[in-house]
């Protein structure tokens, strides 16, 4: 059995058979562009990485993690965005071993608070960084590296700093690489044909993972089991493809938003990761399903009134783990509290009847549910997960008629602020953002 599937009866009554029919055939006509590598854009690399990645690559992050957990008591990952929202899903939902070092993500935004106690963990504790970019220009975690970088060097000196700095970025092109050639830095490469939200499963996730004690190979293994439809199938009733088609015809309908909801906080982190995968991949051109998340059943209680009884433009995708790997039982015992139908009941089994409850009282309130759902928190359950909502958002692009593998929004961001900064080449556009600037504040 695979380690994720999709439980594609719990979208009934809000898609209809003929609508299923009319939408598969679709999906028919889509799935070979997407399989054989002859989609709109060439990054489709991650499609078959698990199986082309190499033993001197896949060993190569073996060894350095290993070196990582002997050398150091905090492992940085300097990162933003896809450099590292699956790394950090991957260490929430499975967890790091007693003999890992802290692991922790900076270079995610531009606010000081966020360094003041990284710098000062570079000057007393035993450091290493993972600068991931694959260009080495973007912003946020390129100043954080500049800054963590010039305090290491401070701290144990130029040479030692030279081996405490692992680069992860393009083969060959970029600041990054440049720079990483020029110091000597250990690194690893981000496949040309992969783009950030798509690398999980590439060094980018890879060694963070292996320095968190995390079984790298079995992780593979369970993105391969989802990689493409078992020979003979039809594609329209492979599971990843199938929910892209469900999700698309509730899309078709007004159902504007995704809320993609865990039952665990481990799934915090695979929540932020699919936030980024799909509303870069699908949020052009006006089109789009916008991704939110939640964690039930905390979440009931904030925006729960909502759901059940606010504006019909929503619908949710549960994401179901049916085994945590712990349990808690209610201890056997009389008690005041007027909750002694619950002695000797488990958490595990409360959650799933609340995960029931909800879905009942959401379904007849007019809210769409699908459910996804995890066999447990192995290492293959992971890689599988991250597999099956790849092929899902590629081919959930292709159906809306965008290409899934560009962020041209993000780019007028970044150029703003690049020109905002004084950087050299933008100074007629920061001249015309000061102005527009001015005459905003003028009509305060």
């Amino acid at each position: 059995m695979r380690p994720i599937r999709l439980d594609a009866a719990s979208y009934r009554p809000f898609v209809a058979p003929e609508e299923v029919e009319r939408a598969a055939d679709v999906v028919r006509s889509l799935h070979p562009t997407l399989v054989e590598r002859r989609s709109e854009s060439a990054m489709v690399g991650w499609l078959d990485y698990p199986s082309r990645i190499g033993e001197e690559t896949l060993g190569g992050v073996e060894a350095i993690a290993e070196r990582v957990r002997r050398d150091a008591d905090v492992f940085f990952v300097v990162g933003v965005g896809g450099s590292s929202l699956g790394a950090r899903a991957a260490l929430e939902f499975l967890g790091r071993d007693a003999a890992a070092p802290e692991i922790r993500f900076v270079g995610e935004d531009l606010s000081p608070t966020s360094l003041v106690e990284a710098l000062e963990a570079v000057r007393t504790r035993r450091v290493v960084l993972n600068v991931v970019s694959k260009s080495g220009t973007t912003t946020e975690p390129a100043v954080a590296f500049r800054l963590l970088r010039e305090t290491l060097e401070t701290a144990v000196g130029p040479a030692e700093a030279r081996r405490r700095i692992i680069a992860t970025t393009d083969p060959s092109g970029g600041a990054l690489r440049a720079m990483a050639e020029a110091e000597g830095w250990t690194s690893f490469d981000i496949p040309r044909d992969v783009g950030g939200r798509f690398s999980v499963l590439t060094p980018v996730g890879l060694l963070p993972m292996a320095v968190a004690g995390i079984d790298v190979r079995r992780v593979l293994a369970g993105a391969r089991a989802l990689m493409a439809a078992p020979e003979g199938t039809d594609p329209a009733a492979d599971d990843p493809n199938r929910y892209a088609m469900l999700r698309h015809i509730l899309y078709l309908k007004g159902y504007a938003i995704e809320l993609f909801v865990g039952f665990t906080p481990r799934l915090s982190g695979v929540g932020a990761w699919l936030r980024q995968l799909f509303a870069e991949s699908e949020g052009k051109n006006g089109r789009g399903i916008f991704p939110v998340t939640g964690k039930y059943t905390t979440d009931l209680h904030s925006i729960g009134q909502y759901v059940q009884d606010g504006r019909r433009l929503l619908f949710e995708t549960f994401l179901w783990l049916e085994d945590e790997g712990v349990d808690v039982t209610v201890p056997d015992r009389a008690a005041a509290d007027g909750f002694d139908y619950l002695r000797g009941r488990s958490l595990q089994w409360m959650n799933e009847q609340a995960m029931w409850g909800t879905y009942v009282a959401h379904r007849n309130g007019g809210v769409p549910v699908g459910r996804i759902v995890l066999r447990d928190r192995s290492p293959e359950a992971f890689g599988a997960l991250v597999m099956f909502f790849e092929r899902a958002v590629a081919l959930s692009g292709m159906l809306l008629g965008v290409n899934p593998f560009d962020q041209p929004g993000v780019e007028a961001y970044k150029a703003n602020l690049f020109a905002l900064l004084g950087r050299p080449g933008y100074e007629a556009r920061g001249e015309a953002l000061q102005a527009e600037i001015a005459a905003l504040l003028d009509r305060r």
